[in-house]
């Protein structure tokens, strides 16, 4: 189900967006950006990605069971503690599930994703009439560069009629690619596709253990060959110098020493873990998080919101350090965004 808090509304270019929904949508720490910065003035079509790369096996791989040290002391305070962890042995998909193997299940189950959906009015908790009309229609929220240098996160995030997993950039962008990352899924999206394929939406702790193969901890931003992220001033300067300025095809960055593609950058991933800021030093073997009772997100008060991880295309120096196994934030269950994704892990090898 969506949700759509309504607290306050941005009158900006594109009209109303709720600022608690751009918040979970942000999903990076806001910092100053640089006001001589040359601008850059693109629509949220102009991601589009249109360079090819050689798609990975879909095989799961094997991730035995070890400690590790999970979380971070270095950055932000949601990452922390760091504690000594054990994970039992699991599989997990080599890359983020894609939209060719969604549309597989879309078309077998005959499913309609959230964002095809009608929006309920009831879910904003507000009369009818305080609701802007287009926000009842199905779609889903969009990254879409402001024209003048922002540090406010409603600036270039949008809530567009018409965009969901097909449509990724909105009804006049281009169609989604059988190889990239699917977005703009909900939580019953997620669980829905996990049950048709026999497999599970990862802990957090999973999909740390496997993101992290053992490396050590970092906070630079990673080498353009490793992970897609934001090169330039984020939000209106994108160099792409990774060769993409948006979401990449699955394989075309190095995989990590699990042989796992993407695991940081190019689109967040969801987790089965309900998100409360930090980490209980007391839960160390397989942890599942906090119970949904005792969850809060300070950015989606009120609502469930599950962890996620890794980072996206839209994590730059100058505004968010999150391009690493660490970088956590909450997920609001029930609306998609442009720049979240998710993967699979199973208790068997088929």
């Amino acid at each position: 189900m969506r949700r759509y808090p309504i607290r306050s509304f941005n009158r900006a270019k594109r009209g109303f967006f709720t600022v608690s929904s751009a918040l979970c949508l942000a999903a990076c720490g806001a910092s100053e950006v640089d006001e001589n910065a040359a601008l850059q003035a693109t629509a949220a079509s102009d991601f589009a990605a249109t360079v090819k790369c050689n798609t990975p096996s879909s095989t799961r791989v094997r991730i035995d069971g070890g400690t590790f040290i999970m979380g971070s002391n270095a950055v932000y305070a949601e990452e922390s503690l760091e504690r000594e962890t054990t994970i039992d042995g699991f599989w997990i998909d080599p890359h983020e599930v894609t939209n060719g193997q969604f549309a597989k299940f879309v078309e077998a189950a005959g499913y309609q994703t959230v964002a095809e959906k009608p929006v309920d009015p009831a879910q904003f908790g507000v009369p009818v009439e305080q609701i802007p009309s287009f926000m009842l229609q199905p779609g889903s929220a969009v990254f879409t560069p402001p024209h003048n240098p922002s540090r406010n996160y409603s600036d270039w995030w949008e809530y567009l009629p018409g965009a969901n997993w097909r449509k990724p950039y909105g009804p006049q962008g281009p169609d989604a690619r059988p190889d990239q990352p699917v977005v703009h899924l909900a939580w019953d999206d997620m669980h829905a596709y996990a049950e048709w394929t026999g497999g599970r939406i990862p802990t957090e702790a999973e999909w740390e253990y496997a993101a992290s193969a053992g490396a050590e901890k970092y906070t630079e931003q990673p080498d353009p060959r490793l992970a897609n992220s934001w090169q330039g001033v984020f939000p209106i300067v994108n160099e792409g110098s990774d060769g993409f300025k948006g979401i990449a095809p699955v394989g075309c960055f190095e995989p990590n020493a699990n042989g796992l593609y993407d695991m940081v950058g190019n689109v967040w991933e969801v987790t089965a873990d309900y998100y409360r800021a930090g980490h209980d030093p007391a839960d160390q073997t397989n942890p599942r998080g906090p119970s949904e009772n005792a969850a809060y997100d300070p950015l989606n008060p009120g609502f469930t919101s599950r962890v996620m991880k890794g980072g996206s295309y839209l994590c730059a120096p100058n505004y968010c350090q999150r391009y690493r196994p660490e970088s956590r934030q909450g997920r609001d269950a029930g609306l998609g965004a442009s720049n979240v994704g998710f993967r699979l892990v199973y208790d068997s090898a088929e």
